[in-house]
């Protein structure tokens, strides 16, 4: 009887050793995973910033030709378009970033509209891609050099 007393005695502290043992191995997959998880939310932090300065960049930094654009919106100018239009990609890509100031509107919106892109400036239709200097004249605004 005494031999089977230490034989369960002893079968109970290997038990516990063995959950010791888990419980210790659990806590450290528990870390590893904490790790991860932190490593992880830190790399997508970075990568949304990384991802943000194109954003910031185009619409929080002055374009080439913001005062030209700005000039024309004042006075009135207004472009009708189509997006899948070439011409009007064009047009678009003269002002790049400073298009933001341009009044733009698709040419659907534009009574009798049939040529894009198509400016209306002090009521003229001025029709097809123009220069910068063209629409300077028409305006009255400095063109960019």
């Amino acid at each position: 009887m005494q031999k089977q007393r230490e034989q369960s005695i002893q079968a109970h502290q290997e038990h516990e050793e063995r959950e010791e043992r888990h419980e210790s191995i659990a806590e450290e997959t528990k870390g590893k995973k904490n790790k991860i998880f932190m490593y992880s939310g830190i790399a997508a932090v970075i990568l949304l910033a990384i991802a943000s300065i194109p954003v910031y960049s185009y619409y929080f930094t002055p374009g080439p030709f913001d005062d030209f654009a700005k000039c024309l919106k004042e006075n009135g100018a207004v472009m009708y378009g189509a997006d899948f239009c070439q011409y009007t990609k064009g047009q678009r890509a003269m002002f790049g970033k400073s298009m933001k100031h341009i009044n733009y509107q698709e040419f659907t919106e534009g009574e009798d509209i049939t040529v894009t892109p198509t400016w209306i400036i002090k009521g003229e239709r001025i029709e097809n891609a123009q220069s910068f200097e063209a629409l300077a004249k028409l305006t009255g605004c400095k063109a960019p050099i």
